[in-house]
């Protein structure tokens, strides 16, 4: 699962290393890239957008929104799984 976080308040290379420092603990986070503004998160479900916002706004910034991509693999309608001769 994959989260990005659009943060204010980040100016520096300092502010990106608070973040990412934060974001430590957040259980279920697999990868956390940082950069001045976003944050993008890949998780195993675990680490909620709840949990994001309240490690980034110890650090004093102001998570301004979370958006998760839950993309689930497409069902095959039944006129496709005929022609497949399911």
């Amino acid at each position: 699962m994959k989260t990005t976080v659009l943060v204010a308040g980040m100016r520096s290379e300092h502010c990106k290393r608070a973040v990412f420092t934060a974001l430590t603990p957040v259980p279920g986070i697999l990868v956390a890239e940082v950069t001045l503004g976003m944050v993008y998160v890949e998780h195993s479900g675990e680490a909620t957008p709840a949990a994001l916002r309240e490690a980034i706004e110890l650090t004093g910034y102001v998570v301004v929104n979370v958006v998760e991509d839950r993309r689930t693999l497409p069902i095959a309608s039944p006129l496709v799984l005929e022609e497949l001769g399911s």
